[in-house]
């Protein structure tokens, strides 16, 4: 029996505002459109209300429920207060995923992709040594680290592909830095 292959995961990061959910609806859109399924998780680094006022999961949480779920013919949802959550643990919830993105998360040891959008941000903030690319309106060039303009979202695609079917070239393997679950 064939071991079953985990879903390839990767991060968009960049500082707030510099357009990461945008290049991430056109980088999934881009993928859907290869044939991938791909997941989302996004790292909110304040803490959020899963729930809107008035359902009644919302209902059941305020009233000392530590979690919820709803769910459908077509899809579910669950919510649950925990603290200190592994990204691996939200990874298992998609096992059928080919790809997981990560939106957030630039001290992870996942492989990124770095939006540095001019007016916003100016300067690197990610380590190097996990980055596919660094995706920029500004003349910010980072050593061994190409560079992509913020419309080349084909271009981010193929990088993804490549690394997750691990076709790099050799030299490269060595600097850079995959995370395959």
């Amino acid at each position: 029996m064939a071991a079953l292959r985990k879903p390839y995961a990767a991060a968009v990061c960049g500082v707030k505002n510099s357009g990461k959910t945008t290049f991430l609806e056109k980088l999934v859109k881009e993928l859907n459109c290869r044939g991938y399924r791909v997941a989302v998780v996004k790292h909110d680094g304040h803490d959020f209300q899963a729930d809107t006022e008035g359902t009644d999961t919302f209902r059941m949480q305020k009233a000392g429920a530590y979690g919820t779920c709803v769910f459908s013919k077509n899809k579910w949802m669950a919510v649950k207060q925990e603290t200190e959550v592994e990204l691996e643990t939200l990874f298992n919830l998609f096992g059928e995923a080919d790809m997981i993105l990560v939106e957030g998360m630039k001290d992870s040891l996942l492989p990124k992709f770095e939006l540095v959008r001019k007016g916003v941000s100016c300067e690197s903030i990610c380590n190097p040594r996990n980055m596919l690319g660094l995706v920029t309106d500004t003349s910010l060039k980072i050593p061994g680290i190409p560079v992509l303009g913020m419309r080349e979202v084909r271009r981010c695609a193929d990088i993804l592909e490549q690394e997750m079917h691990g076709n790099i070239p050799e030299d490269e393997k060595q600097e850079k830095s995959r995370f395959l679950l």
